[in-house]
């Protein structure tokens, strides 16, 4: 949890475009986060930016947040110049249906594997 405050804290004075944290809010409500990231601790280093940290809260599920957050990411990605994003996951269905595209297996520091997705912006 260290690492993620830290990236945050850093990312309000950064003046690069990663990494960057989003937050959704309602009635002043954090409900949703998700990150734009360089590595997401994938073997991948060729591929950046990395779609991170997607978090809709349990109550709030079934409404679309979690495509309302991806569409703002790769927004943001677009916005400042890459042409691809990309994210590390196992939930299979979930991100195909949003656009993304099996872009090959990537490994973890702590010996797991992954399945790497890319959408093109």
């Amino acid at each position: 949890m260290m690492l993620y405050q830290d990236a945050i804290e850093r990312s309000l004075t950064a003046h690069n475009p990663l990494p960057q944290w989003y937050l959704l809010v309602e009635d002043e409500r954090i409900v949703g986060c998700a990150g734009l990231i360089t590595n997401d601790f994938i073997s991948r280093m060729e591929l950046y930016p990395w779609l991170c940290a997607l978090y809709v809260e349990p109550d709030c599920r079934s409404r679309g947040l979690a495509r309302q957050l991806m569409r703002h990411v790769a927004d943001e990605a677009k916005k400042h110049g890459f042409s691809h994003l990309h994210l590390c996951t196992d939930l299979v269905g979930f991100y195909e249906q949003a656009g993304f595209v099996y872009a090959g297996e990537g490994y973890h520091p702590w010996g797991e594997s992954s399945r790497v997705y890319s959408l093109a912006l």
